[in-house]
């Protein structure tokens, strides 16, 4: 794939969660991640990208699976990658 076959939505729907954390690391032992924000996948991205690169990584994005690139929960680096793409496209 030379980049030029994919192809991204991100006029989908989206959210962003965040997990409960203690010391700067996840609790994974509890009720999972809690609801910060709703929009686009889009507004998702930028939401993220706005929160200091220290704490991404208790955020992640759920939106509706894209083959190949989108997954149903996006992680912290998948998210970087995506907002690369997005500036680019």
């Amino acid at each position: 794939m030379d980049g030029s076959e994919v192809q991204v939505r991100f006029d989908v729907p989206a959210v962003v969660r965040k997990w409960p954390s203690l010391k700067n690391a996840r609790l994974t032992d509890g009720a999972g991640p809690y609801l910060v924000f709703e929009g686009s996948l889009d507004e998702c991205i930028r939401e993220f990208m706005a929160r200091p690169e220290s704490v991404r990584h208790l955020y992640e994005i759920q939106a509706a699976p894209q083959a190949p690139l989108i997954t149903d929960t996006l992680s912290a680096d998948h998210v970087a990658e995506l907002a690369r793409l997005r500036e680019f496209l």
